[in-house]
């Protein structure tokens, strides 16, 4: 079979057999080493994306590989009837890493962590206001995930109309409001706030300190939970652990989850003493949560994110990745603003959609994804070198140089 031949049949099968839920671009990825992603038609790509923020290790890390390996030996799958060592040593080094936390609960994806902490809350809640606390408020702009809950926190009404009626008593909050505003929507009905310390979807937009701290103050007045969402933007990402240490806010709880397992499903919802308090046996579960293999990996992923040399790598590669996206900026008119921190940024355009640039650094061998209409993301595994972070920019310019020679933007 030729390579086109095994693309066509991934594609074929794809089309027949799946969902077409997904948008896919017309790629069939079948091998990748380090930051590089190869095809079925033998085309290799530099990954700007990393499975969206999950392949923080890259491709064939071999220390991910082995433990896999090992894992696999051993117990798959036992229930959360049982105890199990790999899941109490990964909630055990989680809560050493966040001060503010004192429990963990693991679910299989980061949808999944947001429903168990939008339904922490709402307990918490009604222990002590039955019935008249069951608002909840979270950010315009924001992406919290597809479920029926998450979709209620999320702001983007592309996503939200279909599936109407959501959950009710949604309130949403411009990011980055002054504390006035947040008093007009955080009100002793008010449950829980949920936010991400950087949007990912809706731009990859930071909340400044002031607001986290405006928010922090005000849930403490009318006694909400604080969430924060750092399932995109933590365990590394920016250069530190946690997105939102910068703030010196702590929240209620968290969730996390894209990076944790290496490739693999997990995530999971920090809990502080008094949300945790709230919490009793039957209120919330997961058969596969925690599961054996899964948190034998994702301890072994957690020493190699929470390094220190790796987070100085993230810190120091992200500066020059941001450097270079804003020269970027001074060089095209059509880039109209550049955002972020670490090795999480966001390249907004004016008057061209972020498909066309997507679309168009692919066929410069480059892996992006948009984060909204005209924004274009960029969340590279981790481990990406500063020469390899050098040519994710030349790559980029050379596709939007092609896109304003066509004609489809400012030049």
């Amino acid at each position: 079979m030729t390579d086109r031949g095994l693309h066509d049949q991934i594609v074929a099968r794809t089309e027949e057999y799946i969902l077409p839920l997904y948008k896919r671009t017309p790629l069939a990825l079948v091998g990748g080493s380090g930051v590089w992603l190869d095809d079925a038609d033998g085309q290799r790509y530099l990954d700007g994306l990393a499975g969206i923020a999950v392949n923080a290790l890259g491709y064939g890390d071999s220390d991910v590989v082995a433990a896999i390996q090992q894992a696999a030996g051993g117990l798959l799958h036992t229930s959360n009837l049982y105890y199990t060592a790999p899941a109490a040593q990964l909630a055990e080094r989680l809560i050493g890493l966040t001060p503010w936390a004192s429990k963990v609960f693991f679910s299989n994806s980061g949808t999944e962590a947001i429903e168990a902490a939008l339904k922490f809350a709402r307990r918490y809640a009604h222990n002590r206001a039955p019935g008249a606390k069951i608002g909840l408020v979270s950010c315009t702009d924001s992406f919290h995930g597809r479920t029926m809950g998450a979709l209620s926190v999320t702001s983007r009404e592309i996503y939200r109309t279909p599936f109407n009626p959501l959950i009710p008593g949604v309130a949403f909050l411009a990011l980055n409001s002054n504390a006035a505003a947040i008093a007009e929507v955080v009100t002793p009905a008010t449950a829980a706030v949920i936010l991400e310390p950087i949007q990912g979807e809706g731009g990859v937009r930071p909340a400044t300190s002031a607001f986290l701290q405006a928010l922090r103050a005000r849930c403490d007045e009318v006694d909400a939970l604080l969430i924060f969402d750092e399932i995109q933007c933590g365990l590394g990402r920016t250069g530190a652990v946690w997105a939102h240490t910068a703030s010196g806010v702590a929240p209620d709880l968290m969730a996390l989850a894209k990076p944790l397992g290496g490739g693999l499903p997990i995530g999971a919802v920090l809990l502080n003493a008094k949300a945790a308090a709230a919490l009793s046996y039957g209120d919330h579960g997961s058969t596969f949560g925690g599961n054996p293999l899964v948190c034998a990996v994702a301890n072994v992923v957690l020493d190699k994110l929470t390094a220190p040399a790796l987070l100085a790598h993230v810190a120091s590669v992200g500066a020059e990745l941001g450097a270079g996206l804003r020269d970027l900026g001074e060089r095209f008119d059509a880039i109209s603003a550049v955002r972020g921190r670490g090795l999480m940024w966001g390249v907004e355009f004016r008057d061209i959609p972020a498909a066309t640039v997507v679309e168009a650094a692919q066929r410069a061998g480059l892996l992006l994804a948009g984060a909204g209409p005209d924004t274009v993301r960029i969340v590279p595994p981790l481990i990406i070198s500063a020469a390899e972070a050098g040519e994710l920019v030349a790559r980029l310019g050379r596709a939007v140089e092609s896109v304003v020679d066509s004609g489809a933007a400012p030049a």
